[in-house]
């Protein structure tokens, strides 16, 4: 078993403080928020602070967040609960989102709307051109993620947004990977809709959020007994939001210190893999301090992260959310990579309890890793 972790964009380890929140609502708590009992009241006191420690975390009111099982079903929520109240024209979504952003949206096209990619270039920044022309036409959602899962890319969800409202689109950002590694305000970005999610940040899986401008006609995406403002509705999961909302308060907290310790590790891992013949991708753009995509040419990645497992090494290849595919990263085609190179993509992602000797030792171990899987390509060849 793997005995160094560097897949944390992928879920991250549930915190000690995180867990004990979330006892008592598995164990003793266990009133339905919607009940009139000291039980009852008791359990919807601990969403609502919640909701609080959500929104404080992401610069909104408390108001202002929908609670989701998912970052997947909130950005699901997102794009098709708002283009159900809007006009049936276009719907624009970078080329390097996530599935559960760009498969929605290429549904929406069987309600009559148009989906449409915006490119990026070729250091996985989305190409703010691309986006002006496309928008000449009639165009009413327009989503970009915040920062990539895969590269670390971190978008100008500014100017998307300027350029965007000029032609009054509503703007929706994917923040799953940003929060609690660079700051992230709801209100200074000044979009209309944000996705968070929880077990990215120390919290338990099975929890996210949609952050809503009040002034955003959203369809809501349960029906039934009228919980989160009507908007989804269904018991909702306690324990799982309680310990979002204590996440995302230590995530705040800690924000300076993880940011500055994943960015020496990450760049420690990099100055070593540039004494190799590594290919990092995104070098050069501003990115997520915690995260490295980089390949070797002639090496499949999935061999690689097999090898690197069997040495003590957990890293990714490609998005593990989209892992049942052979295909290679949506993201780094965009990007203009050739197809064979991106198939050797493997990502590398920190946390704060991450070491310099773990990156150290996997250095060590990558380079023997590669050396290894070569002379077997030698011999079969």
């Amino acid at each position: 078993m793997a005995n160094a972790y560097f897949d944390h964009n992928s879920t991250s380890a549930l915190k000690p403080q995180v867990l004990e929140a979330m006892m008592p609502y598995m164990t003793k708590q266990h009133g339905n928020p919607a009940s009139q009992h000291s039980f009852g009241r008791h359990a919807h006191e601990a969403i609502e602070q919640a909701r609080h420690q959500v929104a404080k975390a992401v610069g909104a009111q408390a108001s202002q967040v929908v609670f989701t099982a998912s970052g997947t079903e909130a950005n699901n929520f997102a794009i098709t609960g708002i283009a159900s109240n809007l006009k049936q024209t276009q719907i624009l979504t970078s080329s390097i989102e996530h599935p559960c952003v760009t498969n929605p949206a290429k549904a929406m096209q069987w309600r009559g709307w148009e989906a449409k990619s915006i490119q990026v270039d070729d250091s996985g920044n989305v190409d703010l051109r691309d986006l002006q022309t496309l928008l000449e036409a009639p165009t009413d959602l327009v989503s970009v993620m915040m920062a990539n899962n895969e590269t670390g890319a971190i978008q100008n969800i500014g100017r998307v947004v300027e350029l965007a409202t000029r032609k009054k689109a509503l703007v929706h950002t994917d923040a799953v990977q940003a929060l609690g590694k660079i700051n992230v305000n709801f209100n200074d970005l000044n979009v209309h809709a944000m996705t968070v999610s929880s077990h990215k940040i120390g919290g338990p899986l099975g929890a996210g959020a949609l952050v809503l401008n009040k002034r955003v006609d959203i369809q809501p995406l349960l029906y039934g007994g009228g919980q989160e403002r009507g908007l989804r509705s269904g018991t909702e999961n306690i324990a799982a939001i309680v310990g979002f909302g204590t996440a995302c308060e230590l995530a705040k907290q800690g924000l300076k210190d993880f940011s500055s310790h994943t960015l020496m590790l990450r760049q420690l891992l990099e100055i070593g893999l540039q004494r190799t013949d590594a290919i990092i991708f995104g070098q050069h753009a501003n990115r997520l301090p915690n995260t490295s995509f980089f390949a070797f040419k002639n090496i499949d990645g999935e061999t690689l992260v097999t090898a690197l497992d069997k040495l003590g090494f957990a890293v990714a290849s490609g998005s593990a959310c989209s892992s049942a595919s052979s295909e290679p990263s949506h993201v780094l085609l965009a990007m203009g990579v050739d197809p064979d190179l991106a198939r050797g993509a493997i990502r590398v992602s920190f946390s704060a309890d991450n070491t310099k000797k773990q990156v150290e030792k996997f250095l060590q171990a990558i380079k023997q890793a590669v050396k290894d899987l070569r002379q077997l390509t030698s011999v079969a060849a």
